[in-house]
């Protein structure tokens, strides 16, 4: 069946949707079907149960990008990362604080010869300027997580 989401709780992420019969059905955050849930508005897909709404899919493309739960860099901070680049980055500080381990510890290894040296610091530069320039939803997207 057919409908449209009526309401979402934010705590709970529990809703409403009026389905095209025009009874209206809740639902759960586990009934959705993708990653980005509900948002008021969508137009989705569902199979009622009852007055419950189960297995829940959005209509591609009826739900415009900010009404899209925005995501989560994880509690990480892009200016954080900026500053421990700029003052630690040729031991890989940064790489490790934004969960990317395995460049990490490519960055301190490299840091114990003077070439490597070198070569770590313009990474780090190079990262300093990318993480102060790169948008917040870009940032989050790239080093964080949605929320489920």
């Amino acid at each position: 069946m057919r409908g449209q989401v009526l309401g979402v709780d934010r705590d709970s992420g529990e809703g409403q949707i009026s389905g095209e019969d025009g009874q209206r059905y809740t639902f759960r955050p586990r009934d959705w079907s993708d990653q980005i849930g509900p948002a008021v508005g969508a137009l989705i897909d569902f199979e009622a149960e009852g007055r419950a709404a189960r297995r829940i899919y959005r209509q591609p493309g009826t739900v415009p990008a900010h009404l899209a739960t925005p995501p989560d860099a994880g509690g990480r901070n892009k200016y954080i990362a900026a500053i421990l680049a700029f003052l630690f980055g040729v031991l890989g500080v940064h790489r490790f604080y934004l969960g990317r381990t395995g460049s990490g510890v490519v960055m301190l290894v490299l840091s114990l010869t003077v070439v490597g040296l070198v070569v770590t610091g313009l990474w780090a530069l190079i990262d300093t300027i990318r993480y102060l320039v790169m948008p917040e939803e870009e940032f989050a997207e790239r080093y964080g997580r949605r929320p489920t």
